[in-house]
Order: structure tokens, then C-alpha cells, then sequence
């Protein structure tokens, strides 16, 4: 066997090895007292080593360009990412002796750049989110490294037949709740891997649930979903971290998503801080962002008498967000009033009801 081989051998092993130490995350149930025939949880993704549901994603993409051959001893790895995904390619990279440099926006919160540094890697800082792709390869050829593109490759490295993708995990938690096939499972998508994942798995093992896509309103994946032709948006998707894109990403498969719903960035940030009371801890933009979705859905379910449940995601910790969406001055600065959002979603948790506008 080929030295080359040899080291790879022992990079899938170490990275193995560290998911056989690691423990499940928690399915967290969400109350809605006035609501009590439908159940709302949260998979707890915070809770990964590294923090966001990315590091099953990064652990997929390791292991993807590990077995093709494109990782070896001494490549350098380079990513493309709004934060949380490079902070978990860091920890990988690492982990394995590897270089690191993730290409990210100047927006991108500071909490997510320490941590990228924390983890060993180093950032590149391009001026627009649609620049990142672009400077990502470029850097790759210069380096002589290897570019893993978790936009292009979110949906085809993660098994979404098993091997404890989020989907499978749901399903084997719910298991003994009420209603322990979801209704609905709700996420967002950014490179669109974890709606693929969980729609082929329900596909898959023939489960009724369907797949809602909370996507923020100036993204592209909910005009695209809607009219196939509609590729990229010439404005900014928004500010709501991870999710939510100018273009369409190839990881993202509309056909496997059975509604969208197109949450604005203040709802999800008033949602943010909401649940974040409900919970006691904070939690991302993202996870409002789900959350907003889920009420909608929910009360929905009751106007039409249905009963069921709905599992949505706790993508990151809000601590990460410590600047901006839980910052008073930052919100300002960017004209945000999450008040009358704030007391909407407030008012779901109390009366279970949904008001329109």
C-alpha cells in the first residue's frame, strides 16, 4: 500500500474515531400549551464539538474528498462559507494536520471568525457574499490545494440513506413521542445538503412527512423553487447567517422540498430572541428563521383540526451572534424594529394562533 494511501487510511480513521466519541444531539420538545394535539421540537445542532449543524456537514465533506483522492497529507484546504461551516472544516483540518483557510464575507460575525481562528484556521476576506466562490477556487489553484466546496458537494456527501444524517437521527428520537412520524420537518437551506438529506430519507423509507424550507425573503431558493428559470438575485439575500443565497447552489434540490416559506429577516431575528427567552439560552438567526416557519405551519395544522408534530432545527448557538442580531446598535444601524415581529411570535406561543400581514 502506497504511503499516500496509508495516510489516508489514517485520516478516515481518526475522523471515525472522533464521531464514535461523540454523542447524539438533543431533540428538544418546544410547548405551545393552547395547541396541545401538535408537537414542536428542535434538534439541538448547537451541541457538536464545534457548535452549529455544519459539523455534520464538514465531517461528510472530509470524508467525501478523502475517499475520492482529493485530500491528501499535505493539501490545503479552502472553503467558501458564511462562518460556521469553515469554523467546522477547522476543527477537521486539524484534527488531521491540515491547513485551513476559509473565504468568507467582512460580515461575517466576529464570534465565527475567532472561532475559525481557534480551531487553527485562517480567513480570507472578500468584500460581497457572491465573491466568495470565485476568490475560494482561485486561492485553491494558487495554493495547489484543494477547494471543497460544501455548495457543490453539501448533497452528495452526506449518506442520506443512513449513517447517522440528521434525518435518520430525527426519526429514531421521535420514535416513542405521540406522534413520532413529523408532519413536517422544517430548515433552512444554504447549500440546500440538509433539505436533500431529510427529503430522500423520508423518500426513501416511504414516511408521509413532508420538507418546508424557511428561506429568508431576499433569497433566491424560494423564487427558484417556485419558477425553475430564476437562477440568482441581483440583491443581497440578507442578514440572516448560513441560510439563504444570491444563487442558486447545485446542492439544492427543489424537487424534493414540498413548500417554502419566506420568512423576513426581522421575523427571524424577533424569533431568534423569543425562543431564545422560551428556552433560557440563546439561539442563531437561522433557528428564528425555522421557528417563524413552524408557527405558520402549526397554526395552520389546527385551523384545519389536523394533529401531528413538526421538528425543525436549532442550527447554532446564539453567542455567535452576541454583535449583531442581539445587539441593539447593530439593529438600529440596520433599520431592523423586531417589536411587532417579537410580540406576533410571542403571541403564537400564547394562543397558538397565527395572525396574517
Amino acid at each position: 500500500m502506497t504511503d499516500k494511501r496509508e495516510w489516508q487510511n489514517w485520516a478516515i480513521g481518526r475522523i471515525e474515531a472522533d464521531f464514535n466519541r461523540s454523542a447524539d444531539t438533543h431533540l428538544i420538545p418546544l410547548p405551545v400549551p393552547s395547541l396541545p394535539d401538535i408537537a414542536i421540537y428542535l434538534k439541538d445542532e448547537s451541541s457538536h464539538p464545534t457548535g452549529s449543524l455544519k459539523h455534520r456537514l464538514a465531517r461528510s465533506l472530509f470524508l467525501y474528498g478523502l475517499c475520492n483522492g482529493w485530500i491528501h497529507r499535505n493539501t490545503a484546504i479552502v472553503e467558501a462559507s458564511s462562518g460556521s461551516t469553515a469554523v467546522s472544516e477547522a476543527y477537521f483540518a486539524r484534527m488531521l494536520g491540515l491547513r485551513f483557510i476559509a473565504v468568507v464575507p467582512h460580515t461575517t460575525a466576529k464570534a465565527k471568525i475567532d472561532a475559525i481562528s481557534f480551531h487553527g484556521g485562517e480567513c480570507h476576506f472578500v468584500d460581497q457574499p457572491c465573491e466568495i466562490y470565485d476568490a475560494a477556487q482561485a486561492l485553491a489553484d494558487e495554493l495547489g490545494g484543494h477547494y471543497i466546496d460544501q455548495f457543490t458537494f453539501a448533497e452528495r456527501a452526506t449518506d442520506w440513506r443512513s449513517n447517522n444524517n440528521i434525518a435518520e437521527s430525527i426519526f429514531a428520537q421521535m420514535a416513542r413521542e405521540p406522534h413520532p412520524v413529523p408532519n413536517w420537518i422544517v430548515c433552512g437551506a444554504g447549500t440546500g445538503g440538509t433539505s436533500a438529506t431529510i427529503g430522500r430519507y423520508a423518500r426513501y423509507n416511504r414516511f408521509a412527512t413532508r420538507v418546508c424550507v424557511a428561506d429568508p425573503q431576499g433569497s433566491v431558493f424560494h423564487r427558484h423553487w417556485a419558477d425553475r428559470s430564476v437562477e440568482r438575485v441581483d440583491h443581497p439575500s440578507g442578514c440572516i447567517e448560513g441560510i439563504g443565497r444570491q444563487r442558486v447552489e447545485p446542492s439544492f434540490l427543489p424537487d424534493v422540498v414540498d413548500r417554502m416559506e419566506v420568512v423576513p429577516d426581522a421575523c427571524s431575528i424577533a424569533a431568534a430572541h423569543e425562543v431564545s427567552e422560551r428556552l433560557g439560552r440563546r439561539c442563531g438567526g437561522s433557528t428564528g428563521t425555522n421557528v417563524w416557519a413552524c408557527a405558520k405551519i402549526a397554526a395552520d395544522m389546527a385551523d384545519r383540526g389536523m394533529s401531528g408534530s413538526i421538528v425543525s432545527i436549532l442550527c447554532d448557538d446564539g453567542a455567535r451572534y452576541s454583535d449583531t442580531i442581539f445587539d441593539n446598535d447593530w439593529l438600529a444601524e440596520c433599520g431592523l424594529d423586531i417589536l411587532p415581529q417579537k410580540k406576533k411570535i410571542a403571541h403564537f406561543f400564547d394562543t397558538g394562533t397565527f395572525a396574517a400581514g
